[in-house]
């Protein structure tokens, strides 16, 4: 069994084997909330969703409420189906497709770094009618409404700073279930990186939305998706790699990620979207939360779930200024939409 923990001030730090009987994920409690944290080669987003309803879903029924199967709450009774642990991205990618890797560096916000494995996190709780009032109003989505107000921020920051103008990437991942429509539960996310050239003269807010949403209409899609998962992959099938010693590939991927992971990134928007429970359930969710784990460079890593009419934005940040935050939360309640914020801040 994989041991249970109370939670810590400071989430998404190295999971340890010895923490949790060699499991790649860790369950934590405090007061009425329950939590996991796993590795991401091992799930993504959905499947981690997925787990943790149906964990939750069992200690309710534990303390005697009668709690139904469905949505995202996986019925324990039956055994696994063999679609839930396939491995989509050798099984969808696409033969001889290639998809280019090389990026240029972007502008990064940075400040005075806390000390290893501290983040502040900062949560941002809004009504989703609110939200889609506004998405409705930009004709945008609400992953690319947030990705828009994110990039005019980062924007406006290079811009106060009055050096040379970088462009602002804003990491996108997105649930590839969504075109393959499969049932794997293990990971089959990949990151979009939505780029704007501040080079190229002054934007509007709607301008920003507008690109956003047709780089991401265009680019969501099989043979694009295809195309990375065969880049993905053949590194994973080059001969030379199987007969490497695991000790070696782990410290060169250790050293590669260090050096250049977020380089070419600014910022992370990730939206897992609408949480669907059971209808017996939702009496007992107040609301739910997706955190990324802080960045080596990036201040602004949020993460976004709903449930009910309740939308959580998870902001992660591994320096000691917030005003990436304070910036992103200010712009929501100027454009309308009232926030109420937590935070593990003293």
């Amino acid at each position: 069994m994989p041991v249970i923990l109370e939670d810590t001030r400071n989430q998404c730090v190295p999971i340890k084997y010895s923490e949790s009987n060699n499991f790649l994920f860790k369950i934590f409690y405090y007061k009425n909330r329950l939590s996991i944290e796993a590795f991401h080669a091992l799930t993504d987003g959905y499947g981690c969703e997925v787990f943790l309803n149906t964990l939750a879903a069992q200690y309710l029924r534990l303390l005697g409420h009668k709690i139904s199967c469905g949505g995202s709450v996986l019925d324990i009774t039956e055994k696994p189906k063999k679609e839930e642990l396939e491995d989509s991205f050798l099984k969808n990618a696409t033969k001889g497709a290639k998809a280019s890797r090389s990026k240029p560096n972007v502008y990064h916000r940075k400040g005075e770094k806390l000390p290893a494995f501290c983040s502040h996190v900062i949560l941002g709780y809004m009504p989703v009618d609110k939200i889609k009032e506004l998405c409705k109003k930009y004709n945008c989505t609400i992953t690319e409404f947030f990705t828009a107000v994110l990039t005019e921020i980062f924007i406006d920051f290079q811009k106060k700073e009055e050096k040379k103008q970088k462009e602002i990437s804003i990491q996108v991942p997105v649930n590839a279930r969504n075109q393959f429509k499969n049932e794997t539960l293990r990971n089959f996310s990949v990151c979009y990186s939505v780029r704007t050239d501040p080079t190229l003269g002054d934007y509007t807010f709607e301008e920003i939305v507008r690109q956003v949403s047709l780089y991401l209409r265009y680019i969501n899609n099989p043979k694009t998706l295809g195309a990375m998962f065969a880049s993905n992959i053949k590194l994973e099938a080059f001969p030379l790699m199987r007969v490497i010693p695991l000790v070696i590939k782990d410290l060169a991927i250790g050293i590669s990620y260090a050096l250049t992971a977020e380089s070419t990134t600014t910022a992370l928007f990730t939206n897992l979207g609408k949480v669907t429970l059971p209808a017996d359930m939702y009496e007992f969710v107040e609301s739910c939360i997706l955190m990324p784990s802080p960045g080596l460079l990036n201040g602004g890593r949020m993460g976004a779930v709903s449930v009910g009419n309740t939308f959580t934005v998870a902001v992660a940040n591994c320096y000691n200024d917030t005003d990436i935050e304070r910036e992103f939360f200010r712009r929501l309640v100027e454009l309308g939409i009232p926030v109420q914020i937590e935070s593990n801040l003293f």
